[in-house]
């Protein structure tokens, strides 16, 4: 606990440096009056800086300015302003992070797990039949485009409904409308999510199993892996007690800091299943030159990768417990 509250001492500051700079970065290069530049009838200039002036977003006050009234609204309110059309950016980011770490959560959860326990398996086995055949399929998979994948999945759903006579696979949307009371509601849910995990998944366990071999077999002939052994451990217990935890370490930090990237990374997944999550909002958020929402997703995702980095650190290296 000493260790993540120093970390997250220093990591308060740089997240809001890094906010900061966003904020005159987003702000120089979105210029919320295209908004309104195809509305009919035309709007004159005026009626533009008039309009956008009551969400902090007038470009004829200062940049300087519009960033002391942002910085100001977020430090004493938590208020991260408004969108261009009045939306609130930190009701929409709230909502919208929810939907999204129902998918991401989940879908980065099997991916470790699968992409690890086949890491484990095949380095054990080196250079052997199994190790070859799911290097073969992991390449493969890693080649095939997130989109194709998600199209594919969604067809084999449909082909699985039609034959099957009901629809047990949903292709669309986080949740069917009408569904009342409790149990329903998270039943329904979770049908909504197979899809869209199942397709995260799919492209996301590659990196893990490939990556966690390599640092896997760099550990697993290791002096103290050996002097483990010699003490009365069998080969297996000394490579997932020793070894692998040695081997997880970059791998941990890599996961932590790559679940902020899922969430706006997983624009694709998103789109095609009709998930209104980070990464649509993302999306959003550039093409309405919403400048607060940016912000808002880029201050929020560092936020969640640094913690869980250390976090990730800390429980699996013991070196830092003894720093």
């Amino acid at each position: 606990m000493r260790y993540v509250v120093r970390k997250a001492g220093g990591c308060l500051l740089m997240i809001a440096i890094a906010t900061n700079a966003a904020c005159f970065l987003a702000s120089w290069f979105l210029d919320p009056r295209s908004n309104y530049k195809e509305l009919r009838p035309a709007r004159s200039e005026e009626q533009i800086a008039r309009s956008l002036a009551p969400y902090n977003l007038d470009p004829g006050v200062p940049l300087v300015q519009r960033w002391w009234n942002w910085l100001t609204s977020v430090t004493l309110d938590f208020d991260w302003g408004k969108s261009p059309t009045g939306v609130s950016v930190g009701g929409e980011v709230g909502y919208r992070a929810l939907v999204s770490a129902e998918l991401v959560i989940t879908a980065t959860f099997l991916s470790v797990v699968i992409g690890v326990a086949l890491a484990v398996y095949t380095a054990a086995r080196q250079y052997g039949v199994a190790d070859r055949v799911t290097q073969a399929i992991s390449i493969a998979v890693f080649n095939i485009p997130t989109s194709v994948a998600a199209l594919a999945v969604v067809y084999v759903a449909i082909w699985l409904n039609q034959h099957a006579g009901w629809d047990f696979l949903y292709v669309a949307g986080e949740n069917s409308p009408n569904v009342e009371r409790l149990l329903p509601t998270i039943g329904d849910r979770l049908l909504h999510l197979i899809l869209p995990t199942l397709n995260l998944t799919l492209i996301g366990y590659v990196g893990y199993h490939l990556t966690q071999r390599s640092l896997l077999l760099d550990t697993i002939n290791a002096d103290f892996v050996r002097t483990a052994q010699a003490t009365g451990l069998t080969r297996s217990q000394a490579v997932h007690r020793h070894a692998l935890r040695a081997a997880l370490i970059p791998t941990a930090a890599s996961v932590a800091f790559s679940v902020p990237a899922i969430f706006t990374g997983a624009i694709i997944t998103e789109s095609i299943f009709g998930w209104n999550g980070m990464g649509r909002y993302f999306i959003q958020t550039i093409s309405k030159n919403d400048v607060h929402g940016t912000v808002a997703v880029a201050a929020v995702l560092t936020a969640i990768g640094t913690i869980l980095a250390d976090i990730a650190t800390v429980f699996l290296d013991p070196r830092v417990r003894v720093n």
